[in-house]
């Protein structure tokens, strides 16, 4: 590794403006909803809190509403 790295001719990612950001939560999930997550990620390949994040997104974009009773 070298002592000092010259970044005077770097180039800005030009992807990084359509990064959208993340907020930090923590919320309260029963363990059987995160182990079947985390089974269905290992399937896909894919770290499970990025598959919860996927599938409560493609909720919003659908509409998509819980039907509950009480």
């Amino acid at each position: 590794m070298r002592e000092e790295y010259d970044f005077s001719k770097g180039v800005k990612n030009p992807y990084a403006n359509n990064l959208k950001s993340k907020k930090v939560v923590t919320i309260r999930i029963e363990d059987e909803t995160i182990d079947y997550f985390k089974g269905l990620a290992e399937e896909m390949k894919l770290p499970y809190q990025t598959l919860i994040n996927l599938y409560l997104k493609d909720c919003v974009e659908q509409g998509r509403k819980l039907k509950m009773t009480w």
